[in-house]
């Protein structure tokens, strides 16, 4: 058994690594189990799950999942979101699934959002919003297309048009007054929250200070060890808080100072439970092709301090500037990524293509080799359904 680390403490990346992916739960083979509820306990545990449009190979969403829930089927997420209601679509670092026993910590967000003026005036004004939700309340759920009769107007970014009925929605669904109760695809249906929860009473919204020990809560349950920047990943204005509470919890002797090998200078922090126990052992069993959206891959500078790879999402760089391919997956094997797959499904030939296999070390072994192939065999039948 390996030695119990004591505190002040360095950690060398290696250590980093086995208390990361312990607490990502990617280093046990079914840590959740299987259907609806194995979802949820996920969405819990990780505290989100990213959603995104592209779909070269499964979605993110589905994918993340997958590599936690080998029995993964997406049927298992639509019941866990339309069914049991326990979990629920809402931004974070970017639009995300989260535990609806956790949606309490975001009913200030969503005030927030009503009260902005800008709001109002940018795709319409209140009136239009009050008899969208009067149709809804009426009619019951709906969905983009039931409504879309309306002109494209001018691209406001490259990459999406806004017309003004889907403006009204996803701003009626930002102020908390609509959830998306079921989504096919990307196709999202609008319902009523108080009525999709079956609330009489909405849920006591959380204090700032009781939102801001969610997520610091939320971060050390789902990296182990943390810092400023993983906590408040792309949120600095809730850094002072956050620092704060830190050094409250320390000067309690909750939670422990500690340094990772080659970022010396830069703060982290763990809790005293983590800290009494035995550090994970190294191990070299499970392969995961992971998501470039995954929690484990979405925070580029973590990543690099304590795998050593830097992902590059290289979709966005001109073809001949890609190194790893247009939609590169990393390949953990045990507590090491040394691949990195530039996959592709033909959803008409029923195959998944390999457009690019690239060894991190220059060329792999023979037995990392037949693990990967085995492991992306079990991903071809999850990208076709199977």
């Amino acid at each position: 058994m390996a030695p119990r680390i004591k505190s002040p403490l360095t950690l060398n990346t290696a250590q980093a690594r086995a208390i990361w992916l312990r607490a990502q739960r990617l280093d046990t083979p079914e840590p959740f189990g299987s259907g609806p509820e194995a979802v949820a306990a996920a969405v819990a545990h990780l505290g989100y799950v990213q959603i995104d449009t592209i779909n070269v190979i499964e979605r993110c969403h589905h994918h993340i999942l997958y590599s936690r829930i080998p029995a993964y089927r997406r049927a298992d997420l639509a019941a866990a979101q339309s069914l049991d209601k326990s979990v629920f679509e809402y931004w974070t670092h970017a639009l995300s699934y989260v535990a609806a026993s956790d949606l309490r910590f975001f009913l200030p967000a969503m005030k927030a959002h009503r009260e902005e003026p800008k709001r109002w005036s940018a795709v319409g004004g209140r009136e239009e919003a009050r008899k969208l939700l009067a149709r809804i309340r009426k009619q019951g759920a709906l969905t983009i297309r039931d409504i879309d009769t309306d002109v494209l107007v001018e691209k406001a970014h490259l990459w999406a048009s806004k017309k003004p009925s889907k403006g009204l929605l996803e701003r009626a669904f930002y102020d908390g007054e609509l959830v998306v109760s079921a989504r096919a695809g990307m196709l999202k249906t609008y319902e009523l929250m108080d009525r999709h929860f079956g609330w009489e009473k909405r849920p006591t919204p959380a204090s700032e200070r009781q939102v801001t020990a969610y997520g610091l809560d939320r971060a050390l349950g789902a990296q182990g060890v943390v810092s400023l920047d993983s906590i408040c990943h792309l949120d600095a204005p809730r850094k002072k808080a956050v620092a704060e509470l830190i050094a409250a919890r320390v000067k309690r002797r909750e939670l422990a100072p500690v340094r990772i090998e080659g970022a010396e200078k830069t703060p982290h922090w763990m809790s005293r439970d983590l800290l009494d126990a035995a550090p994970p052992e190294p191990y070299a069993g499970l392969v995961h092709i992971l998501s470039p959206f995954d929690p484990l891959i979405i925070q580029r500078k973590r990543t690099k301090l304590i795998f050593d790879y830097g992902h590059v999402f290289e979709a966005y760089l001109p073809k001949e500037k890609r190194l790893f391919g247009y939609f590169a997956l990393p390949v953990l094997v045990g507590d090491r990524i040394v691949a990195v797959l530039d996959l592709k499904t033909d959803r008409a030939a029923g195959k998944l293509l390999i457009q690019q296999w690239t060894w991190r070390d220059g060329q792999g072994t023979v037995e990392q080799k037949a693990r990967i192939e085995d492991e992306l065999a079990r991903f071809e039948r999850f990208q076709l359904g199977g």
